[in-house]
């Protein structure tokens, strides 16, 4: 991601047209807006091949650095329905949560759709590639995810972790002593 000036503005999250994410990124890029448009690899089926395509974490959405009180030049970039938001208060997107979606996307790991979880056990990744992220963990079957979520959108995401960089983060927002053991069971 490139290193922006409006760095101290929040992230807002903007509704698109359907498959027209990344046009609009560019054309937000090109107007000198920081923007961020998650994809990852998917690997495709078609009866006569298989093939591995970009494709958008969260369809019909990006997020973009910009003051909820300045947001006319972007509502008027082609593409662009709305900015998320109570009525036609802009609300902006925890920095933190925007974070982890980079270093996951950062990470080139495998990722997969969840529904929202809200509410889960807290962890923090202490190895690997995501050191330093925090999120839920949960077990899927034998695999072990940590799933990180945008509130605002209500849309999680999950990626396969080794349960020794796992620590379970306390009520103080703090690592345990010892590694989590334990984790929440889906089914």
């Amino acid at each position: 991601m490139p290193d922006f000036q409006h760095s101290a503005l929040p992230w807002l999250a903007l509704r698109v047209r359907p498959r027209w994410e990344k046009r609009v990124g560019e054309v937000l890029r090109s107007k000198g807006y920081e923007e961020f448009v998650p994809f990852y690899r998917s690997r495709r089926r078609w009866s006569d091949r298989n093939k591995e395509i970009l494709v958008p974490l969260f369809p019909g959405y990006i997020f973009c650095r910009l003051a909820p009180n300045a947001c006319g030049k972007v509502l008027s970039t082609p593409g662009v329905i709305q900015i998320v938001g109570i009525g036609r208060v802009a609300l902006p997107v925890d920095e933190d949560e925007i974070r982890a979606i980079m270093t996951i996307i950062d990470g080139q790991l495998q990722i997969e759709h969840i529904p929202f979880l809200p509410v889960g056990q807290r962890v923090r990744i202490e190895g690997g590639p995501l050191c330093g992220l925090e999120g839920i963990l949960l077990k899927i079957g034998r695999q072990n995810r940590l799933v990180a979520s945008v509130t605002l959108l209500r849309r999680s995401v999950a990626v396969e972790v080794e349960l020794d960089w796992v620590r379970l983060l306390t009520a103080t927002g703090n690592p345990a002593a010892s590694p989590l053991i334990a984790s929440q069971q889906v089914a």
